[in-house]
């Protein structure tokens, strides 16, 4: 078994980054969209989207979300489940955003 030395990031640098812009993004459409009374700043990363402790999102902003999200990066979130997944907070919004864009590219 190899032993890494030091912390390898799970994706290439320029992915990283990209990712990291892309949270921004997705909190900036969240406050715009969704009307929040928060700042993006105020939305962790990782914090819940929805239930105890989260942003305080309901069924009616998940709706409004999901058509944010084909509006502004084409992905389509037909299957309820998989919108659970992908819905739950900034970070597994942007990862499900990273892949579709680099399954999209040429």
């Amino acid at each position: 078994m190899a032993v890494q030395s030091g912390i390898e990031p799970a994706l290439p640098h320029s992915e990283m980054d990209n990712t990291a812009a892309i949270k921004q993004d997705i909190k900036q459409l969240m406050v715009e969209n969704l009307m929040l009374q928060i700042g993006p700043e105020e939305i962790g990363d990782d914090q819940p989207l929805f239930g105890p402790g989260s942003v305080g999102l309901d069924s009616v902003d998940a709706l409004q979300l999901v058509v944010a999200l084909d509006k502004n990066y084409g992905l389509k979130i037909a299957d309820p489940e998989a919108a659970r997944q992908i819905l739950q907070s900034v970070t597994t919004i942007a990862d499900t955003v990273a892949k579709h864009q680099s399954s999209v590219k040429p």
